[in-house]
């Protein structure tokens, strides 16, 4: 496994989304899929790897989150996310475990 990506295991959080929504202001969260690893796509990010990036945004795997997740998540602010900070952004995911 990569340095980088090692690192991002070890930075890898659980949040709710009360603590999430003021990324909303400098539109800075992703949302990835629940199929998709975390750190695999924080490393693509990261290392700006634009065919996976590409990749997952058509397929509709990683994006902005839309209107209705967000107003699902105002109606759920303890809902819980695995969260990655990889400059500039947020990169979430849905935590079933949480």
């Amino acid at each position: 496994m990569s340095e980088i990506a090692e690192s991002f295991k070890r930075d890898l959080a659980a949040v709710n989304w009360r603590e999430l929504r003021i990324h909303l202001q400098r539109d800075a969260i992703i949302v990835v899929a629940e199929g998709l690893d975390l750190v695999t796509v924080g490393v693509a990010v990261a290392e700006d790897n634009k065919g996976l990036v590409e990749g997952w945004i058509a397929a509709h795997q990683l994006g902005k989150p839309n209107e209705p997740q967000l107003q699902s998540w105002e109606q759920e602010p303890d809902r819980r996310f695995k969260m990655l900070i990889v400059q500039p952004f947020i990169l979430i995911q849905d935590d079933n475990n949480g």
